[in-house]
Order: structure tokens, then sequence, then C-alpha cells
């Protein structure tokens, strides 16, 4: 066997099923290799978009995404997808071609030091030297990419090794990894701490829990649901944590943060006590830190323990697989609380969900029809009510995104697939492409700007070559409406590069045989829809949109939730 021989048998014993990818030179042999392996090649037509297809691969099933580059420009055109999943806690390991051996460091063509670009970008990178190294360095990427908080990890291969013969391999049974032992899955936390946290959460008259993405990574949903309508405990969550508490119900406050609902933040600010599960605590959340839940004793759960106490102190700290942890505070509150209270706990909850319920009332989410123009926000509402909130959505990033965020009733984990911590404009169509064929059977929809599209729209190529069933909802409002909200609000109105200048969306769909329409009124919005989501294949609608409507509520930058703005304020 020949070394790309045993990276694909290697790639087989990891269940691997799908690479996207995009050849050049330093990966013939690998390319050579695959089509008797039975692994399914998806052919992007840019790396970039590889890795984002890897990414949403990787979200939507919670196993690891695969992508392949060559070496060079290939290998560097994956950075921004490898950020992507690396912000996000999502496993993707990446193949990169690489000179020959001997070659290194002597500015050979297409020779780019991409271990050391990536060191900053991954879990780890591996440079392998030495072709009996190979099934140990493939193994180990796996199992870091998928264990602990996940995230990607990058294999550089040298085709003096994918080519040379290797005369015997062993596959790993076990590893060792000195340095790197991070809690299980299935890790429940300290038995102390967790019974700490529930002393100090059934103690709180305004608890809250916060979910984020790592309530959805560790597959705990289901335990959060569970402790929650258990306790009568309001949950939001973070943007990355939209599905895992369902959105429709009576418990959920909306999500938080800078585009968060007024109630979800006003409950944060009031809260005594925040059950804050598998979250970052990041910037868009937070706001100005020292003003964020000031009256708040903070239980912060987290599998990765640089993460608890980094942003915000962590007055109970819980290192542990999020899941588990939720299934261990439920039996826990069963024998401290519900054994000994019994439902005197639930009646002290009472004038805390009444406000919350008055702010839910008081100030609910709102945009205002105008004649004869399309609201964004009215075509997201309408997705969510013809999808009953089960369609597998993926954002690209923008207005697009919070609109989406806001509007669109996430019922289910890993049935909103975002980019949320690095916010990569073009994200959306190329990991829409990873989710199709993730997910063959279910209905996805990518929802993209105007301006984000056009950053990887190539892959209207790779959406219609495979039949892959994705509607594409394009926002068109003309602008890179982030970008413009923002000076709109903060910058005096002086808008600077923001306008675009677009292709019509409709024929450039065509012209990749995708059937496309256009939406200018009101009126056609259901009807739009309703065409797209019926087409058997992948279909392109775009909704022309109020160029100047902005997304409310929105927490102004460094300011905390008391300045939160609700609406326009008069010109």
């Amino acid at each position: 066997m020949n070394g790309a021989q045993v990276l694909v048998e290697c790639l087989k014993r990891n269940g691997v099923e799908v690479i996207f990818g995009y050849p050049g030179g330093s990966v013939l042999e690998i390319y050579d290799a695959l089509p008797a392996s039975g692994i399914r090649h998806i052919m992007t037509r840019h790396e970039q978009a590889a890795a984002h297809a890897a990414d949403g691969y990787a979200r939507a099933t919670g196993r690891v995404g695969v992508c392949l580059a060559t070496s060079g420009p290939g290998a560097t055109n994956l950075v921004t997808g490898l950020v992507t999943a690396c912000m996000d806690s999502s496993p993707v390991v990446a193949l990169t071609g690489q000179v020959v051996g001997s070659k290194l460091g002597t500015d050979a063509f297409q020779e780019a030091d991409i271990t050391g670009i990536t060191l900053p970008a991954t879990k780890h990178s591996y440079l392998v030297k030495d072709s009996r190294e190979l099934a140990r360095i493939l193994c180990e990427a796996f199992h870091i990419a998928k264990s602990g908080r996940p995230g990607p990890v990058l294999v550089d291969l040298p085709r003096d090794i994918l080519s040379g013969t290797v005369e015997s391999f062993s596959y790993p049974s076990s590893l060792r990894l000195p340095g790197y032992r991070p809690p299980g899955p299935g890790h429940p936390g300290h038995p102390l701490q967790v019974r700490r946290a529930v002393r100090t959460l059934s103690a709180g008259c305004r608890p809250v829990v916060l979910a984020g993405g790592g309530v959805i990574a560790s597959g705990g949903s289901q335990n959060l649901r569970e402790l929650a309508e258990l306790a009568g405990l309001p949950v939001t969550s973070t943007l990355m944590g939209l599905g895992a508490f369902p959105g429709n119900h009576s418990l959920w406050l909306g999500m938080a943060g800078m585009h968060g609902t007024y109630c979800a933040n006003r409950a944060l600010l009031e809260a005594d006590v925040i059950l804050a599960v598998g979250v970052r605590f990041d910037d868009r959340l937070t706001g100005r830190v020292d003003a964020f839940a000031p009256s708040a004793t903070v239980i912060h759960v987290d599998i990765d323990a640089a993460e608890v106490g980094k942003n915000v102190t962590a007055d109970v700290p819980i290192v542990g697989d999020a899941g588990a942890v939720l299934g261990a505070l439920r039996a826990q509150w069963v024998e401290q609380v519900e054994g000994q209270a019994g439902t005197g706990w639930t009646a002290s909850l009472q004038p805390w969900l009444e406000q919350l319920r008055t702010w839910q009332d008081q100030h609910p989410l709102r945009y205002t029809s105008k004649p004869g123009v399309v609201q964004p926000q009215a075509v997201i509402e309408e997705l969510s009510r013809a999808t009953s909130g089960r369609a597998v959505v993926v954002t690209d990033v923008g207005q697009n995104q919070m609109w989406v965020a806001q509007w669109y009733r996430v019922i289910e984990p890993r049935h909103l697939i975002t980019s949320g911590g690095l916010g990569t404009m073009g994200f959306g169509l190329p990991a829409a492409v990873g989710v199709q064929v993730a997910r063959p059977g279910e209905l996805v929809v990518t929802v993209t700007g105007d301006g984000g599209i056009l950053m990887n729209c190539q892959e209207l190529a790779t959406v219609a070559e495979h039949g892959l069933p994705v509607k594409i909802v394009v926002l068109n409002n003309g602008y890179l409406g982030m970008v413009r909200q923002w000076q709109d609000q903060f910058y005096g109105r002086r808008y600077s590069s923001v306008r675009l200048s677009n292709p019509d969306f409709v024929q450039l769909a065509r012209a990749f045989g995708i059937p496309g329409r256009r939406v200018e009124q009101p009126g056609d919005v259901q009807g739009g829809l309703g065409w797209a989501l019926a087409e058997p294949g992948p279909a392109l609608v775009e909704f022309v949109v109020n160029p100047e409507e902005n997304v409310l509520p929105i927490i102004p930058p460094g300011e905390g939730a008391a300045s939160i703005i609700e609406a326009e304020p008069a010109r």
C-alpha cells in the first residue's frame, strides 16, 4: 500500500462517508485512491467552501466533517473555514497536500507553512514526516476533533508520504496523549459542585437558564427541557444555543444578547441566579461585562475548563459534559428540592414568571408593515410558519442572520446552522451543501443576504451538479445591511462603501441550472416561499426587501442590556 491508500483506510475506520474537497497536484494520490474506497467525494468550487461544507456536515450530524485541499493556495483557502469551525466548536478534520519533505523550507512551488499558519486556528495541526506515523496521526486527529470541546484539526501530508510505499501499518487500538485529557462524553461534573449548584439555584427567586451551543453539541437538549419543566425554570439562549430548547415552549424567553429579545435581556439583567450551560459569555451576549447580570450568582457549566470564569466570574464552576451535567442537576433537583419542598418551589417562582410574561407582552418583537414594501422580518415569519419551525435553516451572516434568530422559531437542536463566533460572510450556501449531504431526506433552507451569497455564489454549481434540494432565500436590500445599519445608528448616517451593485440573482441561479423567482410585493411572499418549498430540487427565491430596515432590538456596542433600543429614534 502507499500512503494515500493507508490514509483512505484510516478514514474508513473513522466512519468517514463523505469528503468535501478540491483536487490539486499534491493530493492526486489521494484522489487516485478515493474511487475504490466507497467514500463519496463532493467537489466544491472553492476550498473555503469545502471547509464550510465539512463544518455544516459536522454541525448537522455531530460527526466529524472532512475537507481536503492541495498545497499552497489550496491549503490557505481553508483557513477562514477552519477559524469559523474553531470559534463555534465544530469537529472538522482538514487534510492538506504539501510539497515533498526534502523541499520543505525551500520556497518550492505551492509550498506554504500551513501547520504554522493554522496553529491558532485549530485545536491541533500535524505535519506528517514519516509514513509509519500516518495511521497514528490520523487516529489522534479524529479523536482530538471530536473529544472534549470539539474543534478542527489539520493534517498536512507531503507528497512523498502519500506516494511512498508503506510496508505495513496498524491502526492504534488506544491513544496516549500526555497533556490532553478533557472530560469525556457523559462526564457529569464533580458531584459536590452539582449539589452546590442545585442549592444555589433553589435558593434564588429570579432564576434564568442560559443555554449555549455546548448543550446542542453534547446532545443535552432533552435533559435541559426536563430540568426546566421539572423546576419551572425560564430559558434563554445565545445565538449558538438556538434549538437547545424549543422555541414554542411556554418557558422560552427568546434569544439574549445584542439583538436578543427585551424579555431575555431584561431577565438576565434582573436575575439573581443564572445557570449558564455550554456558553462562552462572548461580547455579543454580555455587552459591557460590568453591566451584565450585576445581581446574579452565576453557575457556569462547560466542558472546557479554560472558558469557565474567563469572561464572567463563575460563582459555582462545573467542568463537565453539558448534557450529562444537566442530567445530574435534574437528578439532584429531585433529591434535594422536590423531595423536601414538594410544590412550594413552583409557587415561589410565580411572581418572577408573571413578571417575565408581562415583559413579553409589553415588549414583543415587532416591525412595521409598509404598503408595497417587502419587510425582511415578514419573509422569515412566513418561512417559520410554512415549515412549522422544523426545517434545517442555514444562515449567512449579517442582518439576514439576526432576522432568522429573532423571527424563525427553532424547535429542535441542530436545526439552525450559523457562523456565530467568527461571523463569516459566505458561510451560508456552502454550509448548506454540507447539511443537505448529511441529511438528504430533510428540508434544508439557506437564508442569505445579497452580500453574503456573492462571496461563495460559485457553490451554486455544486448544488446543481449533485441535485441537492437546498432552498435558497436571498434577502436583497442592495446593501451590506448590518454595516449600513451601524453607519446609520452610530456614525451619523455617513454611509461609506456599503451600497451593492448586484447581478440578477434569478438569472444567476438559472445560469447554473437552478430555477429562480423574484418577489417584490408583500402579497407575493407566501406564494414565493411556497413555490420554492414545493420544488423537488434546488430553488432560489429572491426577495427585494426594504433597503433601510434595521435589526431591532439592539444593545449598542459597548453598552449593557439597560441601554437596549427597541424602536427607531425620531429623525
